[in-house]
């Protein structure tokens, strides 16, 4: 049974090992929300996905239970007011701990979320890996795979093309979707984009680089 109490000097001690930082920057530019309450000091993480993908969202666990106070719990969402279906969804928050608020600090303005502007010097491939299993998708029809930046300035948008253009050798377009933008990267860097990341993706998440 997990404990349900720590005390101010523990969370204090508790820090990131460097192996989880650039899975955190890959995460944070997906699903990741990085919370922190009005009148907290501290901050915490929220990891969340359908129940599709539940075996990436317990892997994401197996990586940062030790923050945990609370394992894995599957909730369903109120009936969409368009289909009236409902949907199960599968989330685990950490604790509210000191060294989660670089991260915050990094990407976070005022409560919204924003990109880095060194964000070049902070994406790594395995951070990488992590963003698109969050928010990629493969396109079958023309091998293309799609980062859903829907959320972010189309200068942000543009910058993080830069990244993976510049850094990764990647080509990329931005698209437009329901009046937002959205990044492509083309099927011509796919062979690219599968060796530098098939060794360190998550097994379950390979399809979205069309492995």
């Amino acid at each position: 049974m997990k404990k349900t109490y720590l005390t101010k000097a523990q969370r204090l001690q508790i820090v990131i090992p460097e192996s989880l930082k650039p899975i955190l920057i890959g995460l944070a530019l997906g699903d990741l929300h990085v919370v922190k309450q009005k009148k907290g000091i501290n901050v915490s993480l929220r990891f969340e996905q359908g129940t599709v993908h539940e075996d990436y969202l317990l892997h994401l666990y197996d990586l940062f239970q030790d923050y945990c106070m609370q394992a894995p719990r599957i909730f369903n969402s109120l009936p969409h007011k368009l289909t009236g279906k409902s949907y199960s969804r599968i989330l685990f928050t950490t604790c509210s701990l000191f060294c989660f608020n670089e991260l915050y600090d990094l990407f976070y303005l005022e409560g919204k979320k924003i990109i880095p502007s060194n964000i070049g010097a902070l994406l790594t491939p395995l951070g990488l890996a992590y963003w698109i299993s969050d928010d990629g998708s493969f396109v079958k029809k023309d091998r293309g795979v799609v980062l859903c930046t829907n959320g972010f300035s189309l200068a942000e948008v543009e910058l993080l093309v830069s990244v993976l253009t510049d850094k990764f050798g990647l080509t990329c377009t931005i698209n437009k979707s329901r009046g937002n933008h959205v990044i492509r990267i083309s099927s011509k860097s796919l062979p690219d984009l599968q060796n530098l990341l098939k060794n360190i993706m998550p097994p379950m998440m390979l399809h979205k680089i069309g492995l």
